[in-house]
């Protein structure tokens, strides 16, 4: 590859490089760079969200580069302060260690084994003392601290910051220092954090790293960032035929942002496609496309291709999955009201949700439309329920 395409590989789908010209003066070297990401395991899947960072890693490797996946153990039992109005509660050492035994399985249905190397930052911190660690506290004033967006607005509004969480920026920049990383990845959020690696590999006598800042996926409500706890993700170990559903109910419009920063399609084929959907054709069918080879990178062709076949008959042909568990629930003395039927089925997450589906016809009963939001059931049925296009429940009541 030219110079020129490999800075365009390498700009694709990134928010910011800082900068083109260290960047390039690296590459000019020669060598296999080392590209380093950090992961703090707070919960234990992964989702697409955290894909964005791990395909770009992927790409790296693709133009013969080496990736430090560095597993925040130590930083974990911190808390990663950035983005709260509040401090963090830190997880026990025990919570971080399940959370990261699935980290490594997960990563290498995108990630090369054989030019990656799985770091945990625990290694280093348990062994730098506290004189060290007073030095590196030394590296950094709390007014470049305040610097930052949302301590700046914790301190402004009154609200509390605790002095470990100031650590956490200079803890994940000594990492860097640590592994000598050429170039580190980190979401948008992550910026402050990702420059005071740069400062503390030159304050330690070291190139400073290149930054790239990756911008945050939306999840499937299209509006806040993909999160496991907001409810909107699409995690990596989701079976096939939910993960391919999942990528099919996302909207027209996020489906092009999905392919810019979730699919190893090249950019000319993926604009190719947009520009026929601007001219009429039917953005479902490049969804296919998507939603096919994202189940195949994590549950292979087969999976990807059965997962298909699965949603065309459900969705496309209006069938009802025939193996569904059936679920037993007790009937209240003044029957069950169809609202919180909903959520106890684990069709929806609150009653607030079952009514907000009820108004917008979004609730069927064997197949058949539910008009009235005060429908009360009684016991001795046994009845598939649905709620939107994919999720189903075979409930009978007792």
């Amino acid at each position: 590859m030219s110079r020129d395409e490999i800075m365009s590989q390498i700009h694709r789908g990134t928010q910011e490089v800082i900068s083109d010209e260290a960047l390039e003066k690296k590459l000019d070297e020669n060598r296999p760079l080392r590209i380093k990401a950090g992961f703090d395991p707070t919960a234990p899947d992964l989702h697409l969200g955290h894909t964005v960072l791990i395909n770009k890693l992927k790409q790296f490797q693709d133009l013969g580069h080496d990736v430090l996946f560095l597993i925040g153990d130590f930083t974990g039992m911190i808390g990663d302060p950035t983005g709260k109005n509040v401090t963090r509660k830190p997880l026990s050492r025990e919570q971080i260690l399940e959370n990261a035994s699935t980290y490594e399985e997960q990563i290498f249905k995108i990630l090369d084994p054989d030019r990656t190397s799985v770091r945990f930052n625990s290694e280093w911190m348990n062994e730098l003392g506290t004189a060290r660690l007073i030095e590196l506290a030394a590296q950094h004033t709390v007014a470049r601290m305040l610097e930052r967006d949302d301590f700046s607005k914790r301190y402004k509004s009154g609200k509390p910051i605790a002095i470990h969480e100031f650590l956490y920026p200079l803890i994940q920049g000594y990492d860097s220092v640590v592994l000598k990383a050429d170039v580190e990845l980190g979401g948008t959020d992550q910026k402050f954090n990702l420059l005071v690696g740069r400062q503390l590999q030159q304050n330690y006598g070291q190139t400073p790293q290149v930054v790239i800042t990756m911008p945050i996926l939306e999840g499937l409500d299209g509006v806040q960032k993909m999160s496991k706890s907001l409810g909107n993700c699409i995690a990596i170990a989701d079976q096939p035929d939910e993960m391919f559903g999942k990528i099919m109910s996302v909207s027209d419009e996020l489906m092009w942002r999905y392919f810019e920063l979730l699919s190893f399609r090249s950019m000319d084929e993926i604009n190719g496609w947009r520009t026929e959907c601007e001219d009429g054709a039917n953005p479902r069918d490049f969804k296919f496309d998507l939603a096919q080879e994202i189940v195949a990178r994590f549950h292979g062709l087969q999976s990807a291709r059965g997962a298909l076949d699965s949603f065309r008959m459900r969705f496309q042909k209006g069938a009802i999955p025939n193996d569904l568990e059936l679920k037993a629930l007790s009937v209240p003395d003044d029957g069950y009201q169809i609202a919180n039927l909903l959520k106890d089925a684990g069709l929806t997450s609150s009653t607030s949700e079952s009514y907000r589906m009820l108004k917008q016809g979004g609730v069927r009963i064997d197949g058949e439309k539910v008009i009235d939001s005060k429908l009360r059931l009684t016991a001795g049925t046994t009845q598939v329920y649905q709620v939107g296009k994919r999720k189903f429940a075979r409930v009978e009541l007792v």
